[in-house]
């Protein structure tokens, strides 16, 4: 075994010794670490900051583009946002013990359905050291223990939040190896992890595709995937068209490179030649290069000719597809064709036409006469999220506390035999 497979195998089962530990923990020792990690991180506002400039400077060797650069920045503003998170996690519903489903059997015995942490979760993650605290809160909260395996780009910024969160795990009696940070940037680390089947229970790639891919591939346990958000907005023919405007350009240019942002919208043709010019130069003024196809592009003078692959691809960049289509069904077939099964929303009047996309569009969040911006763990309610998924199990969507656990039966009885 060399070096690097001792390490790993050291970290893995150092979580896994921490998870049942971690296990019996009372919500009040979780709270109060949460609570004391997000004062420490407003106290240790400067030096964070000064270790994520040396990160920020190395950036452009790594060829990061200005939406990951604005990723990877911390400022005080960011950090306090990360530091009411934890809090906001505080004040979350702790669900380990939560009694899902309880029976009495004719019998006499009592089986009960409660909820218990998954173990030991292995979470890689890309670029944003925000991520780091996000995860270890969420996976501490919901009694996992976690190895954190963050990009080379954010090194030092996920170093200075880890050791913090390290130092404040200890002085509230929590095992310090609850959180663990892989503190080397080889790549072959991950694949050496990918194989601890016996040590580590769930691994969540969140990153890009290539990263997923890689780790479904390699992985020997279950993998919660989030692919990528090629995400749509729809424009039914009875759309309030000023409503539709601003939905558009809020999914778009909000923040255009997290995976909840649109990529592609699609017009009904009975408005397409009013609505277009309306979206084409709201877009244009904020600085959007919009790839259509020949109607779009009739209507959006700056407008592109779309290739095929433009309506798959996730740009993550202030560019988007658009197409007209004939009807609802059409869009129907397009985003569950074309799109990530991530995010899609419907701008409509129409009842029908609400019912029929959210029944028939297969995607984690299906939104009504909103913006895509919103499938977030904290605006559904969640508080952080470490991811948002877009497989079917074991957990869809944004996955907060309730979707780090599982369950187990335990049953009561008095003697019975079968």
């Amino acid at each position: 075994m060399n070096e690097l497979e001792t390490y790993t195998r050291s970290v893995a089962k150092q979580a896994k010794e921490a998870s049942r530990k971690l296990a019996v923990a009372t919500g009040n020792q979780k709270n109060e670490w949460l609570r004391l990690s997000a004062s420490r991180l407003r106290e240790q506002t400067s030096q964070i900051i000064t270790e994520n400039q040396k990160d920020l400077a190395k950036a452009p060797d790594y060829g990061q583009t200005e939406a990951q650069i604005d990723r990877l920045r911390l400022t005080e503003e960011r950090i306090e946002g990360i530091a009411k998170a934890l809090e906001e996690v505080a004040v979350l519903q702790d669900p380990i013990g939560d009694v899902i489903g309880s029976q009495a059997r004719p019998n006499g015995l009592m089986v009960t359905q409660v909820r218990v942490p998954l173990g030991v979760v292995f979470f890689i993650y890309e670029s944003r050291p925000n991520v780091t605290a996000d995860a270890a809160a969420l996976c501490v909260k919901s009694g996992n223990a976690v190895i954190l395996r963050g990009g080379k780009e954010a090194f030092h910024s996920n170093i200075a939040i880890y050791k913090l969160l390290k130092s404040t795990l200890i002085e509230q009696g929590l095992p310090e190896h609850a959180v663990q940070l892989v503190e080397t940037t080889d790549r072959d680390a991950v694949g050496h992890f990918l194989t601890m089947n016996d040590q580590i229970d769930v691994t969540i790639p969140r990153g890009g595709k290539s990263l997923i891919e890689r780790v479904a591939s390699e992985a020997t346990m279950p993998v919660i995937k989030h692919f990528d958000g090629v995400c749509h907005v729809y424009v039914d023919e009875s759309a309030d068209l000023e409503m539709a405007t601003k939905i558009l350009i809020n999914s778009k240019c909000h923040r255009p490179g997290v995976c909840n942002a649109t990529e592609s919208f699609l017009v009904h043709s009975a408005i397409a030649d009013k609505f277009l010019p309306m979206a084409g130069a709201a877009l244009v003024e904020q600085g959007v290069e919009v790839r259509g196809d020949k109607k779009v592009c009739e209507k959006i003078p700056s407008a592109i000719q779309a290739t095929d692959e433009d309506y798959r691809t996730e740009y993550l960049a202030l560019t988007i597809s658009a197409k007209v289509v004939e009807n609802i069904d059409d869009a129907i077939s397009h985003i569950n064709e074309y799109g990530s099964h991530h995010t899609d929303a419907i701008v409509t009047t129409n009842l029908n036409a609400s019912r029929q996309f959210t029944a028939e569009v297969d995607s984690a969040a299906v939104i009504v006469n909103a913006s895509t911006r919103f499938n977030d763990g904290g605006e559904f309610g969640l508080g952080a999220e470490i991811g948002i998924s877009t497989d079917k199990f074991h957990a869809r969507g944004p996955c907060g506390l309730k979707e780090l656990t599982s369950y187990k039966y335990i049953a009561h009885g008095n003697g019975q035999i079968r």
